[in-house]
Formats: C-alpha cells, sequence, structure tokens
C-alpha cells in the first residue's frame, strides 16, 4: 500500500489527478503488466464532488433571492440584486484570502449560509429608492436615491453589525472545533460588512443605470390604509393580517395558538423525533474496523480476525473491497491523525479498510451500512479480551470517540479499577457500543 500527503496549501484536486495520471503512466514500463494498482482512497476526488456539490447550492441561492426579487420587487431591481451578490461574494472572497482561510468546505459553506443575509441591505435600499422614485415630488432621480439610502442608513448599520455581532463569537470557540468552524464567522462577517458597502455605494449607482428611467409610479402611493401596497405578495399577506388584527380576540387567538404551536413543536427533542446533533451523519465511501486483539497475540491469530472481518464486510452489497492490516499502522485519514491511528503497529492491533461504492450508485447511507457491519461482525467469534470497533469517518472535526471518559488517579492499580467500573457503567446504557478502556 503506497499512501501519498499533498503539502500544506496544495489543491487536493489538482495533486490527486497528477499522482494517477502518473501512476498509470508506469504501468507496462516500471509496473509489470501483471501487477495492478487499485485506488483505494482518493480524496481529491471527494473534495472536488463536495466543492461541485457546494457551488451547485450556491448558484442554487443566487438563482432563488434573484426570482424572489423579480416576483415581488421587479424585473429591473432584480437584475441589480444579480450584479450585486457576485460582487459582494468576490470582495468576501478577497477578505478570505487576505485572512489565510482556503477555499474549502466549510468557507463554501459560509458563503452559502451568508447568501440570504447579505442581500437584506441591497433590498432594502431598493425597495427605497424605488418608493422615493414613485413619489414624482419634483426631485431628480439622484437626488430622490440619495435621500432614499440617508433615510435607510442608520437601521441598515444597526442591522449589519447586530448579525455580525451573532457571528463573531464563534471566533473564539476552543478546542479542535474552533478552527475547523472559524472560517464561517469570519467569511460570513466579512460578507455582511462588504453587503452594506455594496448597498450604499454600488447599488444606488446601478439603480440609476439600469432603472433610472422606469416608471416607479406603482411604488409611491400609499393604499386605503395608509401603507405600501407591496404587490401581489403584500396584497395576500394584507388580506390574512388586516382580518386577525382587526379584532382583540382574533389577535390574541392568533397568539395563543403560535404560542400552543411552538411550544408543541419543542417536544419534538423530547420524543426524539427530532434528535441534537451539532452535525449530521455524513455519507462517505469508506468505513474502518479496528482490530485489538489481547496483549501478546501473535501477528497470524491478528490477521486472521482481519481477514473474517474482511469477509464479512465482502458479503454487503455496498461494498466493493476492503484491505487488512494486522502488526502494521494503515494508512490514516484525518480521523486516524486524532486517533493515532499511526501508532497501531503492536502484534495484537489490526484494520480493515472497507470501500463502498460512489454514493450515487447506492440506496442506503454510509451510516446505515456501518449500522448492518457492526451486528454482524458481533457474531464473530473472538478471543476473551478482543474488540472491534467499526469507525465511521466524521462529518467535522475528528474526536477520540462519540463518548470519552478521561480518569485520573494516584495509581496505575487505582486508574485501572475505576476505569473498568466506568466501562461497566458504558455497558449498561443502551445504543452505547464499542465500549473499550485503555
Amino acid at each position: 500500500t503506497l499512501a501519498v500527503a499533498k503539502r500544506a496549501g496544495a489543491n487536493a484536486v489538482v495533486v490527486a489527478e497528477e499522482i494517477l495520471h502518473r501512476a498509470h503512466a508506469l504501468e507496462g514500463t516500471l509496473i509489470p503488466e501483471d501487477v495492478a494498482i487499485e485506488i483505494t482512497r482518493d480524496y481529491g476526488e471527494s473534495a472536488n464532488e463536495k466543492a461541485n456539490e457546494l457551488l451547485y447550492h450556491l448558484g442554487l441561492a443566487t438563482v432563488s433571492i434573484i426570482a424572489l426579487v423579480w416576483a415581488t420587487i421587479g424585473r429591473k431591481e432584480a437584475f441589480v440584486v444579480a450584479i450585486v451578490i457576485p460582487v459582494t461574494i468576490l470582495l468576501t472572497l478577497f477578505a478570505s484570502w487576505i485572512m489565510g482561510y482556503t477555499l474549502n468546505r466549510v468557507s463554501l459553506f459560509a458563503l452559502i449560509f451568508s447568501i440570504g443575509i447579505l442581500v437584506d441591505d441591497a433590498i432594502v435600499v431598493i425597495e427605497n429608492i424605488a418608493r422615493h422614485w414613485g413619489m414624482n415630488d419634483g426631485r431628480s432621480r439622484r437626488a430622490a436615491a440619495i435621500d432614499a439610502v440617508a433615510e435607510v442608513g442608520n437601521p441598515t448599520i444597526v442591522a449589519t453589525l447586530t448579525v455580525v455581532a451573532a457571528l463573531l463569537p464563534m471566533l473564539f470557540v476552543s478546542g479542535l472545533m474552533g478552527p475547523y468552524m472559524s472560517p464561517i464567522p469570519a467569511n460570513a462577517s466579512a460578507a455582511m460588512i462588504f453587503s452594506f458597502f455594496v448597498a450604499v455605494m454600488v447599488t444606488p449607482w446601478l439603480m440609476l443605470k439600469v432603472a433610472g428611467k422606469a416608471d416607479m409610479s406603482a411604488h409611491g402611493h400609499d393604499d386605503a390604509y395608509g401603507g405600501h401596497p407591496g404587490g401581489p405578495l403584500g396584497r395576500a399577506y394584507a388580506s390574512v393580517a388586516r382580518p386577525i388584527l382587526r379584532s382583540k380576540a382574533r389577535s390574541w387567538g392568533f397568539l395563543g395558538i403560535v404560542l400552543v404551536l411552538t411550544f408543541g413543536s419543542l417536544t419534538l427533542f423530547y420524543t426524539k423525533h427530532v434528535t441534537v446533533k451539532l452535525l449530521p451523519f455524513d455519507n462517505k465511501s469508506e468505513l474502518s474496523v479496528t482490530i485489538d486483539m489481547p496483549e501478546g497475540t501473535s501477528v497470524e491469530q491478528t490477521d486472521r480476525v482481519a481477514q473474517d472481518a474482511a469477509k464479512i464486510a465482502m458479503t454487503l452489497p455496498e461494498v466493493i473491497s476492503a484491505q487488512t492490516h494486522a502488526g502494521t499502522a494503515a494508512p490514516f485519514n484525518f480521523n486516524g491523525l486524532v486517533r493515532h491511528s499511526y501508532l497501531r503497529a503492536m502484534p495484537e492491533m489490526g484494520d480493515v479498510a472497507v470501500n463502498l461504492s460512489p454514493k450515487g450508485d447506492r440506496d442506503r447511507t454510509s451510516h446505515d451500512i456501518a449500522l448492518e457491519l457492526r451486528a454482524k461482525l458481533a457474531d464473530l467469534d473472538l478471543p476473551q479480551g478482543a474488540s472491534l470497533k467499526v469507525v465511521e469517518p466524521p462529518p467535522g472535526p475528528p474526536v477520540l470517540a462519540t463518548l470519552l471518559a478521561e480518569i485520573y488517579g494516584p495509581d496505575p492499580e487505582t486508574r485501572r479499577e475505576v476505569a473498568r467500573r466506568v466501562e461497566a457503567a458504558f455497558r449498561s446504557v443502551p445504543y452505547v457500543v464499542d465500549v473499550d478502556n485503555s
């Protein structure tokens, strides 16, 4: 097995493609014809797949916002938003580069996360400019645009800083989660700050260029109730809201219904219909099985257990291959870096790398496959004191274990005794699996 790692800052996609190209170029020359090359782990391909998926969602979010503005405000205003969004994103990427962040899945998620809020300032300015232009009170379009921006300037500043103040504390999260999640508050805050300057500088100029001569009379007149008509969407909202607000009994009744539904939705956490997790399960194309035999076990016996585990894994329809390692450390991934898998070089230690078919070619997620594999491995005949663990690549920063207890004591005997008691307590809890102590 040959494992290749890239340098820090290098593009994983480009490095992986170049390595595969050079490896295949050696077939038939340096690599004999009777020797086959099998790619068991390509993180360049998975990184490219994740990036393309996030870029697709970024484009989808942008198109959805433009379509919504087109339907609710107007065609020319939607065109202005279509220019404002990429300008703000480009400025955010520049700030990300200045701060030393790379373009990865987390930073792309930050852009998608901020798409919905970075257009708020621009939409407020666009709508207010259209309203001032619709007044037709003798002011020039340029003067009316300046007055419109000045009118909403202070509230827009406060709203922008409020969002930034809510995001920035995430930068101070400690542990491994802090550096992992830091691109989200950094990039989202930069997007919000740039969106304000784009809204008050670029947006008015674009409105003058794009819609400077358009008829805005529909935006400048109040309806019979003294409010802005708001177009079809505003009229639909008003037709529902006014009957409720007109009657005090209806208002209190509506508030009571909202409160009941709000507290009722919270019961979903108690009933476990909605589970609470920091990050959802990911759908990877790999799993790992770690084998820990009793101390003193020979490499041959560890290898037999690893081979048996690999045979069981190959019975699953989604598994395409499995590699076994006994007495030597297997090539480790990001998860193995934290779990110190590179130190697993003792005769009683083994690993099985399980490769799954691409997620587009299977119906089950890798988590569901891991659950079935764990159930099948439970029937494996193991010597006393041996343990097998099914390890899934985490969706976020890896940890030593999902549930970990660290024990401190005056001497090894006391620590071992307490560890056995804690292990027994863990095993008594339903749904806690792969319990071990070291």
